[in-house]
């Protein structure tokens, strides 16, 4: 795709809505997937997770290193240092810290809050791209230092999605207390390795193409994540042609929707883009409760949560003139 047709797509507002809802909404069918492909293959220990996971960021990097050269005539790798030096920074924060301490937290803590917590990383990336100056290339093509502007709509925009991500995750039960280093701590490292990894995406994006990126920072992450998990006792086997053709969508899952979701963040501010991952949840438990029939039937709550992401999404992405 040319760069002047990539533009006028990912820089409309109906392109960014569109594209950012294909992310979300095969991210939202990732926690039906990845409970049924757990389940297929025998995934128990953390070790088991974090090879399965490995699996299947090494098979979403090779799909998109594949296309990307059959659409280019031509092998598509890294170049430089620089290159080189993006894809290991980009895998380390955006595949392997991440997952590494989301896994792990997801095991000592509670669904309710791991999904709250996790919610919140939306809030991060959004805040980071205000407190983080980062390059990314000016109107006339210069790289120049930026940072976002905290807006009281983006901050408004922001407590409007979080609380539809409550909402959609609270159980009659509540959220029960206490803090444990190694559930809550480790989710909240993993939320800002992936505040951390959405800036690095914007910022690496002016110097490099986007998608040798994704491919190959989601090719090495997956590999390093599949020795980690080895080297904590992982060990899974398939249980039928299912789980192979299920490791291959949890795959393709990835490959498309972080690679285009890095496109969007190319042409756009943090912030515009960022706020669309409130949906990422309530896809999630809308499609859990279709697929896997967990939980209650689809009620007003889930009505009223994506109604509070919408306009949550509507704030951040207009703007008052003196803004």
């Amino acid at each position: 795709m040319r760069e002047d047709t990539d533009k006028i797509i990912f820089k409309k507002t109906w392109g960014i809505v569109v594209c950012a809802l294909i992310c979300n909404g095969l991210w939202g069918s990732s926690f039906s997937c990845i409970k049924l492909g757990c389940q297929w293959y025998n995934v128990e220990t953390t070790g088991d997770k974090l090879l399965f996971a490995g699996m299947r960021f090494a098979i979403a990097g090779l799909m998109v290193i594949i296309f990307n050269s059959i659409t280019n005539k031509k092998i598509i790798a890294p170049q430089n240092v620089m290159e080189v030096k993006a894809v290991f920074v980009l895998c380390a924060f955006q595949t392997v810290l991440q997952y590494l301490f989301f896994y792990i937290g997801l095991t000592n803590t509670s669904g309710v809050k791991s999904a709250i917590i996790t919610g919140s990383n939306v809030f991060v990336a959004i805040v980071m791209a205000c407190i983080i100056s980062i390059r990314v290339p000016d109107k006339e093509g210069n790289i120049t230092s930026h940072k976002e502007k905290l807006t009281t709509r983006i901050l408004t925009g922001c407590i409007f999605g979080f609380t539809g991500i409550v909402l959609v995750n609270m159980s009659p039960e509540g959220i029960d207390g206490g803090f444990e280093i190694t559930g809550e701590g480790f989710l909240l490292a993993a939320t800002i390795a992936y505040g951390l990894s959405t800036l690095m995406i914007k910022h690496y994006s002016s110097k490099a193409d986007t998608v040798m990126l994704s491919g190959w920072q989601f090719f090495v992450g997956g590999l390093i994540l599949m020795l980690v998990g080895t080297m904590a006792g992982g060990d899974i086997a398939a249980q039928g042609g299912k789980a192979y053709v299920m490791l291959i969508y949890l795959g393709f899952i990835s490959a498309v929707a972080y690679t285009l979701w890095g496109v969007l963040l190319k042409y756009n501010p943090v912030s515009r883009i960022a706020v669309f991952g409130f949906t990422n949840p309530v896809f999630g438990v809308i499609l859990s409760t279709i697929l896997l029939n967990e939980g209650n039937k689809l009620n007003y709550k889930y009505v009223i949560a994506l109604a509070l992401v919408c306009v949550g999404i509507y704030l951040v992405n207009t703007k008052r003139k003196e803004e």
